[in-house]
Formats: structure tokens, sequence, C-alpha cells
């Protein structure tokens, strides 16, 4: 995947949807001010309103409504890691400070708000928003549930791959469908091309998290992404749901998950055991299915080179590296 390839075609949309945030986030609070140029200086990669754009392009003819929709959704995102960072005591984002540990955890929830109201406000400036209000308070929703249940499930380390699959789903492919579906809503798109963009953007979004998953046992801390932060945020994922499968030690290795604060030198093993019960085999297959079907979902759409990009950007989960 060339990113830069996808902002030359999206130019100049994408510029515009850049802007669209910056001038929506401005305050004449200076802290505030100072907080939001912080965090828009460390964006990452802009996926998700890479994808809304390139799927509206897909459906038809983008305009306001498209690149308001994208533009929220990137503020939903970056309100939603800010609320992450606090439930899950994180110092670092991206590589750099996180506003929880610069401010502090009130006023980095205080920061989210801000930026989730400013959501809103995009979405309720388009003009064809009745149905995308549902979709963004679902996807809310969705985000709150999702959080809840895996923190329930740290303390408890029973969680399954249905609920596993839930989790992931509420976490991050929520917010995926929400941006593409919004998109083939911009451009009245019809009923097969919105199905088309829920089915691409609900299956891209599990198998975007079940990749991140199996970076964190297979990565590479020289890569910049840290390995083995589920494991010490007693996050049982799909890897090693795969490794326990038919186990014998499966007990040892749960009650294992539940102690980890106690002995941080659990994690090693824990790793080790899901290497060798070759959980990122089993989570790689799975990964497969997820990018086959999001490709297969595009179907309906014509061929265009957006969507070329999109199978591009679903194909590409099967190699990357962070």
């Amino acid at each position: 995947m060339d990113r830069n390839k996808i902002i030359e075609l999206l130019e100049p949309d994408w510029s515009r949807m850049l802007e669209l945030i910056r001038n929506t986030l401005r305050s004449d609070v200076p802290l505030l001010e100072k907080t939001n140029n912080l965090i828009l200086s460390n964006t990452g990669k802009l996926l998700r309103p890479m994808l809304s754009m390139l799927m509206a392009r897909a459906c038809g003819k983008s305009n306001e409504d498209s690149l308001l929709y994208a533009a929220a959704s990137e503020l939903l995102h970056n309100a939603t890691l800010m609320h992450d960072d606090v439930a899950d005591d994180s110092t670092e984002r991206r590589g750099r400070p996180s506003v929880m540990s610069i401010l502090g955890p009130n006023s980095a929830v205080l920061v989210g708000d801000f930026w989730l109201a400013r959501a809103v406000e995009m979405v309720l400036s388009a003009k064809r928003n009745n149905a995308v209000v549902k979709l963004f308070s679902k996807t809310l929703t969705d985000l709150a549930e999702g959080e809840m249940l895996q923190l329930q499930k740290a303390t408890t380390a029973d969680t399954d791959e249905e609920e596993y699959y839930r989790i992931i789903y509420c976490k991050t492919a929520s917010l995926f469908e929400a941006a593409c579906v919004s998109a083939a809503i911009s451009v009245d798109g019809p009923q097969q091309y919105c199905e088309a963009a829920r089915g691409y953007a609900r299956n891209l979004g599990i198998a975007f998290q079940i990749k991140d998953d199996i970076l964190d046992y297979a990565g590479d801390d020289s890569l910049g992404k840290p390995v083995g932060v589920d494991i010490r945020e007693q996050k049982i994922t799909l890897p090693l749901l795969g490794a326990l499968e038919g186990s014998p030690r499966e007990k040892e290795i749960r009650g294992m998950i539940r102690e980890i604060h106690n002995h941080p030198e659990y994690c090693a093993e824990v790793r080790e055991f899901v290497l060798e019960g070759e959980g990122i085999e089993y989570a790689s297959a799975c990964l497969d299915e997820y990018i086959a079907s999001a490709e297969k979902a595009l179907s309906p759409l014509p061929d265009t080179r957006e969507k070329e990009m999109l199978v591009e950007i679903a194909r590409y989960n099967a190699f990357r590296k962070v």
C-alpha cells in the first residue's frame, strides 16, 4: 500500500479534509489549543478518513458531506484513544507521550470529550445526516461496550473466541463501518453500495485488529511498535486463543494471565507458549479469511481506481509490520 499515492489520488479533497479538522478543533483556550496542535502533529496514518474518502469516490462523486464524515471519523477515533489511554494507564501514544501523561487523566478525558463533541458537530452540520447520526451513535455505544467488556475480561481471563470477536468489532471494526457506510450515504449510494461498504469495513476492521494482535506477539520493538503489551494488560487475543485450543495447559495459562501484575515474569512464558503452540499460524489463517471477505464485499461497486486502493489496503494487512 502506497499511502502517498492514495493521498495524491484523493487531492484536493484530502487537503480540504485536513483543513476541516484543524478549523473545527480551534479554541481560544490556550492550553486546549496547544494540546490539539500537539495531537495533530502526531496523527498517525489517518486510515479511517482515508477509507471514508476512498469509499465515497468508489460509490459516487464525493462532496462536502463526504469530507465532513471522513473528518468526523478521525476526530472520534482520536477521542477514543485519549479515553483508552486513561482506562489503560498508557503513558505513550504513537511513540510519544500521551495526553494523559502530559496533562493527567482528568484533562485527557476533557480533551477527548472536546474532540468527541466536535465530531458530533461535524456530523450534524452535514446535509444527509439523519442515518449517519444513528450510525455514529451506534459506534459510540459499541466503543463503550467493547471497552467495558475488555476491562471485565481482564480480571477474569476467561475470554473465548466469540467474546474476542465482539470486543474487536466494538473497539475497532465499528468505527471502520461508520466511516465507510457514512461515505456511501454521503454520495446517495444505492442500498447495495451501502451494504458493500458495510461488509468491507466490518471485515477489514476485524482483519486490522487481528493483525495488530499478531504483531503484539510476533512483531519487532525496533520498528516502533512494542510487543507484549496485550499480555501485560491481561488481554486474551486470537493468537493466545489459538494456542489454547485443545491445550492441557489452558487452565494454567489463564491463571498466569490473571496473576500477570503480580508476576510480570509470566509474560515471557505466555509469549513462548503462543509461539510454540502455533497461535500465530492460527490467527494468520483467520486473518486471511477476513481479508478475502473484505475484498469480496466490494464486488457490487464499479471498477475504479478508488476501489483498487480499497482492495490494496485490505491485502496490506497480510504483511504489514506495524
